[in-house]
């Protein structure tokens, strides 16, 4: 069972067409840096490569172009002065913004090096770093773009580079392999860290994506709640008012004789009121606003209230409900909950559209546990992704739909709703010859049902 958010439209899309605008796509946020972490960063850059160059020529008598070096380290200075003029509070770059300020940064850092020795100087890694604040902040072909600038300057330093500063009279001459092996090295960490950091950054993003349509799913569920609980108070509040008005009505048109202008008027109002009191006691039979009103229900009724919008599609849904080792033959009342009303919903949906025949929902109950256990009959987990259930990127479960483009966004978000009511998930197929998918949610007894609620019902 890997994409539970499939709907019968067959995506994820519908899921995240719920965020709020600023909300659906997290690619929104993505591709963005603050001015402040680009200019503090930057910096401390100044500040390093100031230290470095004034104590190579200063406290360890090396020669090097002191006057070409402190300009370049300036130029770096001047920009961030720049820009903290120009800036009006926060500010958030978009992407070719901070992608040129890093391009910057690289240019700057490969002039320096180039003028302390080039591919001999060992801080020639120091190049690696903007590629990677790109990688973890920006976009892929920003991200690309920054990393060739850094490969191609540095492929450009055995032509233009200065010698590696040395002490005087004395010259420090590298072999070119040593060089060349420095090279590869920075050519490696570059497209290393930037791959490794993109890719972290996408996850990341994914997470969020999901986390954010897990939020407006429990939204929707509590506002659904909260409706339900108004009808209900509002059955009861306006149950007597209205009552009055019905009485008072019958008596003035007992009242009134046969012919009067205003007893058609009259017959109306109770007639109108009559029918305002049949929407309220319909309103308060409902079982949903009995159920939110107590917030209790027994473990059965919920899962068949789970179930009952998936059945009748074509596969054979049965839900049964047994006492485990141990425990009594009494069904347990628990507390209503929509996470998990939403979440096990998720599972058997997602059981009957890959079903062949039957599908079985399952809840049983020892003296500590309450399990719900959901299982079909077809195909089951493909072995690839058994290791993956759960996170919000995995696609389709049969090997022949995996890399469907989905993220397994259902599962997901109904695995995250089980785990904040306190329980847990496990997922398996069944053992040959028989041939499906378990998925089973367990939660320790007291967390769905507390201490002070003893109510049980018979089997």
């Amino acid at each position: 069972m890997d994409d539970l958010s499939q709907h019968r439209d067959g995506t994820d899309e519908a899921l995240f067409s719920l965020l709020p605008e600023g909300l659906s796509g997290v690619g929104s946020a993505r591709g963005r840096t603050r001015l402040a972490t680009l200019m503090t960063l930057r910096w401390l850059a100044v500040m390093g490569q100031t230290g470095a160059v004034l104590f190579v020529y200063f406290g360890l008598g090396f020669e090097l172009p002191i006057g070409l070096c402190l300009a370049v380290i300036a130029a770096s200075a001047w920009l961030n002065v720049f820009l903290s003029f120009v800036s009006v509070g926060p500010q958030l770059l978009r992407g070719w913004e901070a992608a040129w300020q890093l391009s910057f940064d690289v240019a700057q850092l490969a002039l320096l090096i180039s003028l302390t020795g080039g591919l001999s100087n060992p801080f020639l890694l120091f190049l690696i770093a903007p590629v990677t604040v790109a990688a973890s902040s920006l976009k892929a072909p920003y991200t690309a773009t920054i990393a060739v600038l850094a490969i191609a300057m540095a492929a450009t330093m055995p032509w233009f580079a200065a010698d590696l500063p040395w002490r005087e009279g004395e010259q420090l001459s590298l072999p070119v392999l040593f060089e060349g092996g420095h090279f590869a090295a920075l050519c490696i960490g570059i497209i290393f860290f930037a791959i490794s950091a993109q890719r972290v950054n996408e996850d990341e993003a994914k997470l969020v994506q999901a986390l954010d349509a897990a939020s407006v799913v429990m939204s929707r569920e509590q506002r659904l709640s909260a409706l339900g609980a108004m009808s209900a108070m509002t059955a009861h509040e306006l149950g007597t008012p209205l009552a009055t008005i019905h009485l008072v009505s019958k008596e003035l048109l007992n009242e009134l004789p046969d012919g009067t202008p205003h007893k058609d008027d009259v017959q109306l109002l109770t007639e109108q009121a009559e029918r305002c009191r049949q929407i309220l006691r319909k309103l308060g039979a409902a079982r949903e606003a009995s159920d939110i009103v107590h917030a209790r229900m027994p473990l059965s009724a919920l899962i068949e209230e789970a179930a009952a919008p998936h059945k009748g599609l074509g596969v054979a849904l049965r839900v049964t409900y047994e006492p485990g080792e141990g425990g009594e033959d009494k069904v347990p009342v628990i507390r209503r909950s929509p996470e998990i009303l939403h979440a096990i919903g998720a599972f058997i949906e997602n059981a009957v559209s890959f079903a062949e025949t039957e599908v079985r929902a399952v809840a049983s109950w020892t003296d500590k546990q309450i399990m719900v256990t959901i299982r079909d009959d077809g195909p089951g987990f493909a072995s690839e992704v058994m290791p993956k259930l759960g996170e919000p990127y995995v696609s389709q479960r049969g090997e022949d739909q995996l890399g469907g483009g989905d993220m397994g966004l259902g599962f997901f978000i109904a695995k995250t709703l089980i785990e904040r009511t306190g329980g847990r998930i496990a997922t398996r197929n069944r053992m040959a010859p028989r041939h499906g998918a378990i998925v089973q949610a367990v939660w320790p007894r007291e967390v769905l049902q507390p201490l002070d609620n003893i109510d049980e019902h018979p089997i």
